[in-house]
């Protein structure tokens, strides 16, 4: 795992998950707002009003909304030939105080009180907010989730029972409470259940409420879990899986890449879990061990800033897992003492040499987004002399290399085929499959794996195993078998005048018929003859 990072100069920090605001003197001074993908960071001044709670831009920047009182959020236009004079909303609710609010599109914005929501929209233009909708409901705190437009807000006097709000296209969906199951019964009731214990996050598509469950001391547990509880957008949400961290102490989490980084601040070190991998089921839930070893965050090296002489000195190391550290979903750290922002990334390349079970490897990387390179150079180190696996480890691989391109291949047929009869008309929501690097293709394996591997010293029955083994593998997935795999075979055979099972090959249609193998086929069988 690796930081990317860039700088923020702050003197009040206010964040979003995409956004970072440095605001001096409540504005008075200068509000410098800057993201990990902005080459620009904007800068603007504002009236200074009092101490700044919370502030926002909208979706795409086009409104301003800044909390600096329990009862009222102020808002400005950053819009083109736009008043910029702030205009003020109240909350609705006689005598509740504003917790936060979230933007849900770039003019709908929700106030969340102690004693519920208001879903409002912005009106730009009138500078005023229309009121859409309201729910009264006692809350201790709130949570948010971009990706899914959904806020968590926790109720009852322990905490532990959630009620989500769904938000989309102007309307706002009250779905199925739930509710926390706390690692002991409260001795108390006062509030049990935290937001810094909670996070939501996207993981393989779906919406998943994440529970960091401390165990008590006199459980038999060997240390905290994290608890997902899968929130769909109709019925019931219900616990799904439960990851084991095996220790105690304090942890802090992000989501990258679908996969669940538990960060352990005592041990200075982090765990992977991949939730798509095969755990131990017992019926209702299933649980999950990290698919590695605990390891540290790469080292990272502040560099030094100030004039010309100070610079030239050595960058500071970062102290990793800081208590200054502050997480926020999906994959961002901030250090709130050294002014950075970095978004966790995974590193392939080095899990290869850390996971040996090579069919359980190639089920995690074939989930990942960057790779169709890793998964190329694990096939041609399975196939290196120093690293080789065995022709059934082999076989494993192809399998599951060619059971992803062959689901690939049937949506582009099925899309084809809907296009050539019609229904992109009839089906807006018709589109073609995307092409992720989990397909590794015929193509991908000749150039980069196939005809290197028959180019090295290596016994030549083990070559044409490994290609016998890769075209069966895609004969059984009905995969039509490309000439230039077939001509690699014939090659190999004629380099090693193994010309009696090249014949073999083509009399029992080994070798399917093509008229480009039998223009390339020609010599080699009439020698064959001849002799």
């Amino acid at each position: 795992m690796c930081l990317k990072s860039f700088k923020v100069q702050t003197i009040n920090v206010a964040s979003f998950p995409s956004q970072v605001f440095a605001v001096r003197s409540g504005g008075a001074t200068g509000v410098v707002v800057k993201g990990p993908d902005d080459r620009n960071p904007i800068s603007f001044r504002m009236e200074d009003k009092g101490e700044v709670k919370c502030i926002k831009f909208s979706l795409e920047n086009k409104i301003l909304a800044v909390q600096r009182t329990s009862k009222t959020v102020d808002f400005s236009n950053f819009i083109p030939d736009s008043s910029q004079l702030e205009y003020t909303q109240e909350c609705k609710t006689k005598n509740a105080n504003i917790l936060g609010f979230c933007w849900t599109s770039s003019t709908e914005i929700v106030f969340i009180t102690d004693q519920g929501i208001e879903f409002y929209q912005v009106l730009p233009e009138k500078r005023n907010l229309k009121l859409l909708k309201s729910q009264n409901i006692n809350v201790n705190w709130y949570m948010y989730c971009p990706e899914g437009a959904v806020i968590l807000l926790s109720t009852t006097v322990l905490g532990n029972v959630l009620q989500p709000f769904y938000f989309r296209a102007g309307t706002m969906s009250k779905l199925p409470k739930f509710e926390i199951e706390l690692p002991a019964v409260p001795k108390s009731t006062k509030l049990n259940l935290s937001e810094r214990d909670i996070a939501m996050a996207t993981i393989y598509g779906q919406l998943y409420v994440l529970f960091l469950r401390h165990h008590s001391r006199t459980s038999n547990s060997t240390g905290a879990e994290v608890v997902l509880y899968h929130l769909p957008r109709e019925g019931a949400c219900k616990k799904m899986h439960i990851l084991k961290l095996n220790r105690t102490g304090k942890f802090a989490l992000n989501v990258v890449d679908n996969l669940v980084v538990v960060h352990h601040q005592d041990t200075e070190t982090s765990v992977i879990f991949d939730i798509k991998l095969r755990g131990e089921f017992d019926g209702t839930v299933t649980f999950h061990h990290p698919v590695l070893p605990a390891r540290s965050i790469q080292p990272y090296q502040i560099p030094m800033a100030g004039p010309a002489p100070v610079t030239s000195q050595s960058p500071v190391p970062c102290k990793l897992y800081s208590s200054s550290w502050i997480v926020f979903q999906p994959d961002i750290i901030i250090s709130a003492s050294q002014g950075y922002l970095w978004n966790l990334q995974v590193k392939l390349q080095p899990i290869v040499n850390l996971l040996p079970d090579k069919g359980r490897l190639m089920d995690f990387l074939l989930q990942r987004k960057e790779c169709k390179m890793v998964i190329l150079s694990v096939c041609s180190q399975m196939l290196s002399e120093s690293d080789r696996a065995t022709l059934p480890v082999i076989a494993t691989v192809f399998d599951k290399l060619n059971h992803e391109y062959k689901k690939y291949l049937d949506a582009e047929q099925s899309y084809t085929t809907a296009l050539e009869a019609g229904q992109s008309r009839s089906s807006p929501l018709l589109k073609r499959p995307v092409r992720t690097q989990a397909v590794i293709d015929q193509s991908d394996m000749y150039t980069h794996v196939l005809s290197v591997f028959t180019e090295k010293d290596v016994p030549h029955k083990f070559v044409i195993a490994v290609l016998m083994e890769y075209i069966r593998s895609l004969n059984q997935f009905q995969i039509a078998v490309q000439h230039y795999l077939h001509e690699l075979v014939i090659k190999t055979l004629v380099q090693h005048n193994l010309f009696y099972m090249l014949h073999q090959f083509l009399q029992y249609h080994v070798l399917s018929d093509s008229k480009p193998l039998k223009v390339f086929t020609l010599l080699p069988t009439s020698c064959l003859w001849i002799c």
